[in-house]
């Protein structure tokens, strides 16, 4: 176990070393830099615009930029911001505590929700729940997460005259206020990936109900339930994992525009603003450490392999 795992974390740099190069040429591709954006606001001249970029080192071969930023990331330091020349460090240590939260709240909601109901529709195949849990897995999948996040801010503010608080508080500072905070958001961005996860939940489960050794525990006179948590459930979790796996990495992702929407401070918005900004530091570092935490999830997953079904041996 010990070799696989530092096998795949050998495995996961040539992985980072190939998103580092895409964003970094891709961002460069596009028209305009920081200084450029900055010249609606500021009013910067060419000469001006010019000495920045020599201050900065965006005149240099971009061979030479991306070696040097290269270099510096290795040891996670990872510059200051060419647009308002704070520490990108500091600013994801403000931020990335709000994302990992929204992520791992949204995680736990959709599974919360998904896993049930889909065992739920493969006991009752054909029955009024399974046709309800079917349906909910269409509408959750048809409607996206803006949407929805649009829905509740609008209607708690016309219905209850209540907005959920702006900003990030840390849940150890204020926990009542940490939840007012992120319950919603979590709660849309959970509904979208149990969506997903019900369907794959109530396929395996129905694929594994039909087979031999759940016909040995049914004649042997077990009951429902622990035939379907015991022998069922066990073995029907693993494709279930895998497709959870990739759904963390698409919430990473829809953070973006949630975060926006409940004036949430956290790495979507870093990301996004980098973007409109042409923040090129904030930007890679962003990019680089979600492509950091897809690989860690696919680890994990990969991990709890071995602790569902003891026959899979991790070479």
């Amino acid at each position: 176990m010990a070799q696989y795992i530092v096998r795949r974390l050998l495995l996961a740099v040539p992985v980072l070393v190939g998103v580092s190069l895409l964003v970094f040429f891709m961002a460069r591709i596009l028209p305009g830099d920081v200084f450029t954006a900055q010249s609606g606001t500021a009013g910067l001249t060419a000469d001006q615009r010019a000495k920045l970029r020599h201050e900065a080192g965006l005149d240099r071969p971009l061979a030479v930029q991306y070696f040097d930023w290269a270099g510096h990331a290795a040891v996670l330091n990872f510059g200051d911001s060419l647009w308002n020349r704070r520490s990108v460090n500091k600013e994801l240590r403000r931020a990335v505590p709000i994302t990992l939260e929204l992520t791992v709240l949204g995680s736990l909601i959709g599974l919360l929700i998904a896993v049930p109901l889909g065992v739920l529709s493969a006991a009752t195949r054909g029955s009024p729940v399974d046709y309800l849990a079917r349906l909910f897995g269409v509408i959750g999948l048809s409607i996206p997460s803006y949407v929805l996040g649009t829905l509740a801010i609008t209607y708690l503010a016309v219905w209850f005259r209540w907005t959920p608080p702006a900003g990030g508080i840390s849940f150890f500072s204020n926990p009542w206020r940490n939840m007012q905070q992120f319950l919603i958001p979590s709660t849309i961005l959970g509904a979208g990936f149990s969506a997903a996860v019900v369907r794959m939940t109530r396929s395996s489960v129905l694929g594994a109900l039909h087979e031999d050794y759940v016909r040995t525990a049914w004649a042997k006179g077990l009951r429902a339930r622990l035939v379907l948590l015991r022998h069922v459930l066990r073995n029907a979790l693993i494709p279930v994992l895998t497709l959870s796996g990739a759904q963390v990495g698409y919430l990473l992702g829809g953070t973006v525009i949630i975060e926006s929407i409940f004036t949430l401070s956290g790495v979507g918005s870093m990301a996004f603003d980098a973007i409109t900004n042409r923040d090129y530091f904030v930007l890679q570092a962003v990019t680089l450490l979600a492509a950091a935490a897809f690989t860690l999830v696919n680890l994990l997953v990969d991990i709890s392999y071995v602790w569902l079904d003891p026959r899979i041996r991790l070479r």
